[in-house]
Formats: C-alpha cells, structure tokens, sequence
C-alpha cells in the first residue's frame, strides 16, 4: 500500500476494535501484529484490518481518528459495514 495518511479500525483477537492513523498503514500492521504497535494491541494478538481510510493530511486523518474513537462500538461496526458496501 502507498504511503499516505490513514485512519483504521483494527479487530484485535478478543474482538475488540483499536482505532488509529497512521502515514504508513502495511508497517502499522505489522508493528501492530508484532507486538510492537499499541500497549492496547500488545496483548490483544493478532489483530485483523477492518476499514481505512486515505487523507491528504495528517490533521485530516487525526481529526477522523478523534473522530472514529468517539463512536460506540456499534457506531464502529455500522461504519465498518457501509464502507465495506462501498
């Protein structure tokens, strides 16, 4: 994948959703999946990518990180599906 700015929803192996941004989203993952990413995602291996997002900005994918962190998990899983529509 090209490098950008992203925001992603991870599902981590206990099926709860990790919310970030990142400007390089394959070296993310693998950090992520190394357990060398997130304290949050350490112990919570493996973890799968469920949606993404590409901005032009870092302040752009900040700002729908902020964002995506303040949905419900519902709200998350909703979001996840329509883009998955797409």
């Amino acid at each position: 994948m090209d490098k950008g700015n992203y925001t992603y929803i991870l599902r981590c192996a206990d099926g709860s959703l990790y919310c970030g941004w990142t400007n390089d989203l394959d070296k993310r993952l693998k950090s992520h999946n190394d357990g060398t990413g997130s304290k949050y995602t350490r112990t919570r291996l493996p973890v799968e990518l469920l949606y993404y997002e590409s901005f032009e900005t870092k302040q752009e994918a900040m700002s729908r990180e902020y964002h995506i962190k303040r949905l419900s998990r519902a709200e998350k899983l909703s979001l996840i599906d329509r883009k998955q529509a797409e």
